[in-house]
């Protein structure tokens, strides 16, 4: 080790720590702190975190010489426990930190306590909970002290050696909590053996059960002046353990998890046993065995005479000596022993004066090395703190997998190398010994290191791991000719394992690229694969076309993200291939536009079909109608077409009659072209339904003429749609009946029967003298005499029924010219005090007290006024102001113009008559009823309160637009109200 490098250094504490009490015999630390014990009972400390020291005399009241046998201390550095050993016998004393004076432990009296165990997990600064002391005689006593009680609780005996009484020289404990309580781990070692208790509960009903159950130990020859155990804390939990025995170092790892006993000896939660054999120590034959230990993390620090020699746990090799600065009469007595602070993570070493300080510096930092060298490359990664460190790791495995010819798993590790060699190097390596499909492992791991950033060294890589795999399917190939069909062989296993690898690298595989070499290999089906990766779906129909595999392209057509134009450009080829599949596909593709796929329907339609097929078009063509309510002219005329083209033309019929727009306000009631549909449907000689074009373009000439060749019944259901018409629908009744008798071969009276039961069919729209003119001149009057007469009986009838209509006509002309002479008798009672609607004054007021309206006359010294039927009453200057103010514009001005004429004309005449009435004075006054009459007609048609008028006053805002200029002036403006002046209104 390089010594500028070192782990572990010595640093001398203090000289002269024991202050003149004697030597030191004894040592402890925790927390920075450290306890001494003196040859003369005194115990020394030093507390480093907060810089205080002070001494304690536990030799006080004792006779003869004192000295502390072995002084504790917990890892908090707060509780104490230190036995003093002298002519009188042993006493064990306990203190705290905060105590000035010590606690005999009186039930120890007698007894040398050798070990402590302190309850790591739940011990504080004011409590000890459970701790555990070994003694000389082979007992293990329980014992709790609480701070506050300035006294311990209790002390009890656990356990006693029977079987080889020995002293118990060490002393350690852990805990752990589970479901059903505290489970104890205590390990114990006395000079020759390592004992392991462990047990749920109490520490008490823990040693109790080892009454009945045997003691676990592990017993080691040899003997050595002092037996030690060591725990490895880290975190508060013990890692590892080491038992300085007479044989050696015996270690392991602890496994707290464990619950039961495993076969040799040890409880199940040491694991990883090993010893290190004090000849491995030693340079010379004999080999020498250490006065002391300590355990850091991966090393033993062995006290051997006046050096502390430096042994790597895993290795077993010693890395480093410490020398101490000990003074000329300390060297010839050695250094007395090794102490560790766990929760520092310090040492110390001390001689019988002076006190050191052995510091780590990074312990772990060649631990990989260490590994390495041992070949446990697990264990040596985890140690590496460098990429270039992990690198030599990788570099080493992959050399030795090489050497042994395991190429693929020396690819693996090779690919994990990021800078010791370079990615050349290591693929010239392979290809040298031609190892392929190990080149081709290393490229894949490669790309799974490579960063996202290296886009040109990954698609390189991709490429070339493209190729290889190519390569290698090819010679599975011509190795073997069953390849093919044997679908476990390795030639399947690459092929998924190559379609795999295109999935996951389609983002970063050249298309182009890629396309050329799988088309150079002859890889189609792969080639139609990463196609389909890279969205060229046009590549896979064609492909899938090709091979006459429609349902695949079909599969891939109806893909959300295939551009709907593909469907298109490929539907000619696929419903020749497949239609039914084909038309299937199409009914479940959504916005689909049926006019673009009419070439390729057209096409199919042209080929020759068996007479029971079901036609696949027909059946898409109905479904865009009736389904998708398609409105395209050039869907319905193509199913138009189609079906005339059928034997059957009752499907034609059918589509003729439906009424596509039927529940629509606007639009056609159908899209096909009609003038389309009757040339096809001559074409095809489909006459009915010509006759329902014709009859449908209103042609019912045509319709009627058609019929007549076809059917003549269905000439007369014709001949009746027509309704509006009656002299049309009369015309072409006739051109049934002149159909019906020329076409009848049977005798002269036996026609004319038939002639007369026509008529009867058409509900007396035809008299037999409108059919006359059809029969032969030569006809007797005799065979229609039947005829005649119900003719002219009808004739009479019709007149009578006349007669009747024109005195019911006279009748109710008499009745109204009745009424209207009622009419002007008619009055109404007006109570005295009935007030007027708009003024609310009684409207029987006498003229004094209310001017007399203009233009009318006075009924004695009372203003005139109007009555209505629903019992409002107003006067007739109010109800004109307020007719006037609550209707239109226009209205208002009409009527005021005629109450200014009225009251001209009123005012002509009374002073024309100077107060006689003459006559013509009378006949002048004409006029003036008349623009009363108008007048009354404006104002009075309806009650204004109980009629429109009211009613149309609900919705009109209380200022009209034409009144919000009005409005806005008089608005008060906020910057002139600083300048006006209040005024005080007296009341």
């Amino acid at each position: 080790m390089d010594s500028g490098r070192q782990v572990f250094t010595v640093d001398l504490l203090e000289r002269y720590a024991a202050k003149g009490r004697g030597n030191i015999t004894c040592m402890a630390a925790g927390n920075d702190v450290i306890l001494l014990g003196t040859s003369k009972g005194w115990i020394i400390r030093h507390d480093f975190g907060v810089g205080d020291s002070f001494d304690v005399d536990l030799s006080v009241g004792r006779s003869g010489e004192q000295s502390i046998h072995r002084v504790f201390v917990d890892p908090g550095g707060s509780h104490c426990i230190a036995t003093v050993v002298g002519s009188g016998g042993a006493d064990t004393f306990y203190t705290h930190a905060k105590w000035t004076k010590p606690r005999l432990l009186t039930k120890l009296k007698g007894l040398v306590v050798n070990a402590v165990a302190w309850n790591r997990q739940q011990i504080t600064e004011a409590s000890t909970k459970e701790v555990i002391l070994g003694t000389d005689n082979g007992q293990l006593h329980e014992m709790a002290v609480d701070e506050k009680d300035k006294k311990e609780k209790y002390v009890k005996f656990l356990f006693e050696l029977l079987e080889l009484p020995e002293a118990f020289m060490s002393l350690q404990m852990e805990t752990a909590t589970i479901l059903s309580g505290t489970r104890y781990y205590v390990m114990a070692v006395t000079p020759t053996r390592l004992y392991s208790f462990t047990g749920i509960g109490s520490l008490e009903t823990v040693f109790a059960s080892y009454s009945e159950q045997t003691v676990h130990f592990m017993e080691l020859p040899g003997e050595i002046p002092n037996s030690e155990l060591h725990f490895y804390i880290k975190q508060r939990r013990a890692i590892h353990f080491a038992w300085l025995s007479g044989a050696g170092i015996y270690h392991g790892g602890l496994n707290f998890g464990a619950q039961h006993s495993s076969p040799d000896g040890d409880e199940n939660f040491v694991e990883n046993k090993a010893l290190l054999n004090y000849s491995t120590l030693s340079e010379g034959s004999e080999p020498v065995k250490p006065s002391s230990m300590a355990v850091s993390e991966f090393h033993f620090l062995l006290l051997i005479g006046n050096r502390v020699k430096v042994v790597n746990r895993i290795s077993e090799q010693t890395i480093e000596e410490l020398q101490f600065e000990q003074t000329p009469e300390a060297v010839s007595r050695g250094v007395t022993g090794l102490c560790s602070d766990a929760t520092a993570g310090l040492f110390y070493a001390y001689d019988q004066n002076s006190v050191f300080q052995v510091s780590v510096n990074d312990e772990g930092r060649d631990m990989w090395k260490v590994y390495l060298d041992m070949k446990e490359y697990a264990a040596a990664l985890a140690n590496c703190r460098d990429p270039l460190q992990k690198d030599q790791v990788y570099l080493v495995q992959a050399e030795a997998a090489f050497a042994a010819k395991d190429y693929l798993r020396a690819s693996s590790f090779y690919a994990k190398i990021n800078y010791i060699l370079s990615f050349e190097e290591i693929t010239l390596k392979f290809i040298t010994v031609n190892e392929q499909d190990a080149l081709r492992t290393f490229l894949l791991r490669k790309l799974d290191s490579l960063a996202v950033d290296d886009k040109c060294q990954v698609t390189m890589i991709s490429t070339w791991a493209t190729e290889l795999y190519l390569d290698k399917i090819n010679r599975l190939l011509l190795e073997d000719d069953t390849a093919v069909d044997n679908r476990t062989s390795e030639y399947h296993l690459i092929i998924k394992e190559f379609r795999a690898f295109l999935s996951d690298s389609k983002d970063v595989l050249d298309e182009a690229t890629t396309m050329r070499l799988l088309e150079s290999y002859g890889r189609v089906e792969e080639l139609v694969f990463f196609a389909s990766l890279k969205e060229q779906y046009e590549i896979v129909v064609h492909h899938y076309i090709q091979q006459g595999e429609a349902k695949k392209a079909l599969e891939v057509l109806q893909k959300p993200t295939v551009p709907i134009d593909l469907q298109y450009k490929f539907a000619p080829d696929l419903i020749m291939l497949d239609a039914y599949e084909a038309v299937e596909s199409w009914m479940t593709t959504n916005n689909l536009n049926p006019r673009k796929l009419i070439p390729a329907m057209m096409r199919y339609s042209s080929e020759p079909h068996a007479r029971n097929e079901t036609h696949e078009v027909i059946k898409y063509l109905e479904y865009c109608v009736h389904r998708l309510h398609n409105e395209d002219p050039g869907v319905h005329n193509l199913l138009l077409s189609l079906y005339a083209k059928q034997e059957d033309d009752s499907a034609l019929l059918r589509f003729l009659q439906f009424k596509f727009g039927k529940g629509r306000e606007i639009g056609p009631e159908f899209f096909y072209d009609p003038k389309y549909a009757l040339r096809l449907c001559l074409k095809e000689k489909r006459m009915r339904a010509c006759v329902h074009i014709y009859s449908m373009m209103s042609m019912h000439e045509e319709a009627v003429a058609l019929a007549l060749q076809v059917d003549p019944e269905l000439a007369m259901a014709e001949a009746d749609k027509v309704e509006d018409d009656e002299d049309l629908r009369k015309k072409l009744w006739l051109m049934v009946a002149k159909h019906v008798i020329e076409q009848e071969k049977g005798a002269k009276r036996e026609n004319i029967r038939k002639a007369i039961a026509f008529l009867k069919e058409t509900d007396g729209l035809l008299k037999i003298e409108d059919i006359l003119p059809f029969f032969p001149d030569f006809a007797l009057i005799d065979d229609f005499k039947e005829a005649i007469c119900s003719s002219l009986e009808d004739y009479n009838n019709q007149i009578e029924e006349l007669k009747q209509e024109m005195n019911d006509a006279t009748h109710g002309a008499d009745n109204i010219r009745n009424d209207i002479s009622a009419l002007a008798q008619r009055y109404a009672v007006i109570d005295r005090d009935e007030e007027c609607g708009v003024c609310r004054r009684k409207i029987l007021t006498v003229g004094r007290e209310y001017q007399l309206a203009r233009g009318y006359a006075s009924v004695g010294q009372m203003a005139p006024f109007y009555v209505f039927p629903c019992g409002h009453a107003f006067h007739a200057e109010c109800l004109i102001a307020h007719v006037t103010r609550s209707t239109n514009e226009a209205q208002a001005e009409y009527i005021l113009d005629l109450q200014k004429q009225l009251t001209l004309l009123d005012g002509e005449a009374r002073k024309d008559s100077n107060g006689s009435l003459t006559e013509e004075t009378i006949t002048s006054m004409a006029p003036v009823d008349k623009l009363r009459s108008q007048l009354d007609d404006a104002v009075a048609s309806e009650c204004p309160f109980c009629g429109d008028l009211m009613i149309r006053e609900i919705s009109l805002p209380f200022i009209l637009p034409e009144e919000q200029q009005q409005n806005t002036s008089w608005e008060i403006k906020s910057h002139n109200l600083g300048h006006q002046r209040s005024l005080g209104l007296s009341l």
